[in-house]
C-alpha cells in the first residue's frame, strides 16, 4: 500500500467555556487514522460527535491540545497542529482542499470567477481557467443566466453547486468534505457521486461527513467511528 497522505495520531481536543467558569468540554481523545490516497473515508457517528470539529482539526481551523495531524506535501510531512501559519497557508493552496457546508466568497464576484479562482491561482490562464469553470459548473447543472452573478444571490441548493465546483476543479491531493451534498436534489447528489469517484481514481484521498446513506455507500471505502476516540476522553 503507497504511503498515507494524512496520518492524525493520539490527538486530543477540548474546548474551554469561558461562560461556565472555564469548564472543559472534551471532543476527542486519542484521535488516530490514516488515510491513503485513491481512498475515500467518511468520519460516523451521531450528531455532536465530534465529526466537524476533527475535519476542522485536520485543515488547521482548529487548533489541538495533544497529538498529530501530518499531511505529506511532496517529499516532506507538515505536521497541521504545529506548522507555522505562511506553511499553513501555503499548504492549503496546493494540497488540501475543503468543501465546507456553507459558501464563503466575496460578495460581488460571480459564480464563474469565484469556481475559476483556484485554477487561476494555480498559474492557469484566465481563459482556460473560466472555461473549465463553466463546464464544471454545467456538469452540476446550474444554469448560464446564473454564472455572470455572485452566488450570495442564490438558493442553497446553488450555493452549494458553487461551492462544490469551487471545491473540486483544481487538483489537492487530500480533499475534505463537510456534507457535500446536503441541499442537493437527487440528481445532483449523483452527479458529486462521479465527481468524487472521478478524483479517488485520480489519486485524491478524500476524508469526509457523508450523512446522506445513498452517497456514503457509493463512495466511501469505510467509515471511522468518532464516537470510539470521544468516549475515551
Amino acid at each position: 500500500m503507497s504511503e498515507p497522505i494524512l496520518s492524525v495520531s493520539g490527538v486530543e481536543k477540548s474546548f474551554v467555556l469561558h461562560l461556565r467558569g472555564g469548564a472543559r468540554l472534551p471532543v476527542v481523545s486519542g484521535a488516530g487514522f490514516e488515510l491513503h490516497p485513491g481512498e475515500c473515508v467518511a468520519l460516523g457517528g451521531p450528531s455532536g460527535a465530534g465529526k466537524s470539529s476533527l475535519l476542522k482539526m485536520v485543515y488547521g481551523n482548529y487548533r489541538i491540545d495533544a497529538g498529530h495531524i501530518l499531511v505529506r506535501d511532496g517529499d516532506e510531512s507538515i505536521d497541521v497542529a504545529s506548522c507555522a501559519p505562511r506553511r499553513l497557508m501555503k499548504l492549503r493552496a496546493t494540497t488540501m482542499g475543503y468543501v465546507s457546508q456553507f459558501l464563503r466568497v466575496i460578495p460581488r464576484v460571480g459564480a464563474l470567477d469565484v469556481v475559476a479562482e483556484p485554477l487561476i491561482g494555480d498559474g492557469i490562464p484566465r481563459e482556460e481557467a473560466t472555461g473549465r469553470a463553466g463546464a464544471l459548473l454545467a456538469r452540476l447543472n446550474l444554469p448560464e443566466r446564473l454564472w455572470s452573478l455572485p452566488p450570495a444571490t442564490f438558493s442553497g441548493g446553488e450555493q452549494q453547486r458553487v461551492n462544490i465546483a469551487r471545491g473540486l476543479i483544481a487538483h489537492r491531493p487530500l480533499l475534505l468534505m463537510d456534507e457535500p451534498t446536503a441541499s442537493l436534489d437527487a440528481a445532483n447528489r449523483q452527479v458529486v457521486i462521479g465527481l468524487i469517484e472521478e478524483k479517488k481514481r485520480a489519486g485524491v484521498a478524500i476524508l469526509g461527513i457523508f450523512h446522506d446513506a445513498e452517497v456514503r455507500e457509493a463512495v466511501c471505502d469505510r467509515v471511522i467511528d468518532v464516537t470510539e476516540f470521544a468516549k475515551a476522553a
